[in-house]
């Protein structure tokens, strides 16, 4: 007869326990995992789309604007918000294709600016010039939603209004802080009107406003620097000085004692 005690049988009853946290445990693991795993997919798309459209961009610039003698100042990649109305005997499409908006200036003087669409077909390397206006014929620019970051604007022609969607909302803000700085750069009579915008794009937080800023705190800095290294430098040849004539000094006297016991 077998006696089991108190102790014992306590200790089998927990281990029966011991599996259903361990279950518990690799499930929750598991589940994290997983949202760590799709987390990190995300932002692995975003930056793979990120290199990508700069590397659209670049292409633009060479392919489409360097050979004319102007400068790309910005691009986002669109799509429309509301499909274009077709005429009923227009056939013969060309299939899909990705959409950019660009603006540019050109090198010669005087300086002319303007907003160009361009298009990638699909299958296709190259792209392709497709409307253009002058910067001057922009009348209205609107960012939509004033209280959030939003992807979608509107731009206001004289002779033409298109409904966009950008790639991402940050682009977006990007082309339109780029967009407001050259307005107000190149045009003097008649500029158009920013509307609900967010205050970033019109205000001095804008990138450019931050990179001016960063370069001159990069210079403050060196400035700053190079003259707490000149005062070291400075305190150094003191000391040093200072410690040639105690040197000599000590010369001196060494050699006057020396002649004296000499004598």
């Amino acid at each position: 007869m077998f006696l089991v005690s108190p102790i014992g049988s306590n200790i089998f009853a927990n281990s029966w326990k011991w599996p259903k946290m361990s279950i518990l445990t690799l499930q929750y693991r598991r589940l994290s995992f997983q949202e760590s795993f799709f987390e990190f997919l995300e932002n692995t798309l975003c930056a793979l789309l990120c290199c990508s459209t700069m590397s659209a961009k670049s292409a633009i610039s060479k392919e489409i604007f360097a050979p004319l003698d102007e400068r790309m100042l910005g691009a986002v990649q669109v799509k429309r918000r509301t499909k274009k109305k077709i005429p009923f005997l227009a056939t013969g499409g060309q299939g899909e294709y990705l959409t950019y908006i660009c603006l540019s200036v050109t090198n010669k003087k005087p300086t002319q600016a303007s907003i160009t669409k361009v298009k990638q077909f699909e299958g296709s390397t190259s792209f392709v010039r497709r409307s253009q206006w002058m910067l001057e014929q922009l009348r209205q620019v609107n960012g939509i939603d004033p209280n959030r970051d939003s992807a979608e604007f509107d731009l206001l022609f004289e002779n033409a209004f298109d409904q966009w969607v950008a790639s991402t909302a940050s682009e977006k803000c990007t082309f339109f802080q780029i967009l407001h700085h050259t307005c107000q750069r190149y045009l003097t009579d008649r500029k158009p009107e920013f509307i609900n915008c967010q205050s970033k794009i019109m205000g001095g937080n804008s990138i450019l406003h931050s990179a001016a800023d960063s370069v001159t705190s990069a210079v403050q800095k060196a400035s700053q620097a190079l003259n707490e290294r000149g005062e070291r430098l400075g305190r150094a040849e003191e000391k040093t000085e200072d410690m040639k004539n105690s040197a000599q000094q000590f010369a001196e006297t060494a050699h006057k004692l020396a002649m004296k016991h000499k004598c």
